[in-house]
C-alpha cells in the first residue's frame, strides 16, 4: 500500500492506436444505437396525402407574395380608417342639421 504508482506516459502510437479504437466503436455503435427507438410507432394518415400540383416557389416568389399581402392588408386598414372618418365627419354634420 506504501508503494506510489507513477502515471505512465503514453507515447504517440498508442494514442493513435486508442484513438482508432474508438473510431471503430463508434462507427460500429452509432448505427445500432440509432436503430433502437423508444418512440411509438405512428399511425398512417386517414387521408391519402397527395403531391402538392404546384411547383415549388423560389424564395425571391414567396417574398413578393408576402409583400403582396402587406401591402394589400395595409391598404385595406387605410382605407377603413378613411371610411370611419368620413363617417365621424359625416355624421356629426348631420346631427347639427
Amino acid at each position: 500500500m506504501g508503494e506510489r504508482s507513477e502515471p505512465k506516459r503514453v507515447c504517440r502510437r498508442n494514442a493513435l492506436a486508442l484513438f482508432g479504437y474508438a473510431v471503430a466503436f463508434g462507427f460500429v455503435a452509432s448505427p445500432a444505437i440509432l436503430m433502437v427507438s423508444h418512440a411509438g410507432a405512428q399511425t398512417p394518415p386517414t387521408t391519402p396525402v397527395t403531391p402538392s400540383t404546384e411547383t415549388p416557389k423560389s424564395g425571391t416568389e414567396r417574398r413578393q407574395e408576402r409583400r403582396t399581402g402587406r401591402t394589400e392588408r395595409r391598404e385595406e386598414r387605410r382605407t377603413g380608417r378613411e371610411e370611419r372618418r368620413d363617417e365621424r365627419r359625416n355624421g356629426t354634420a348631420e346631427q347639427k342639421k
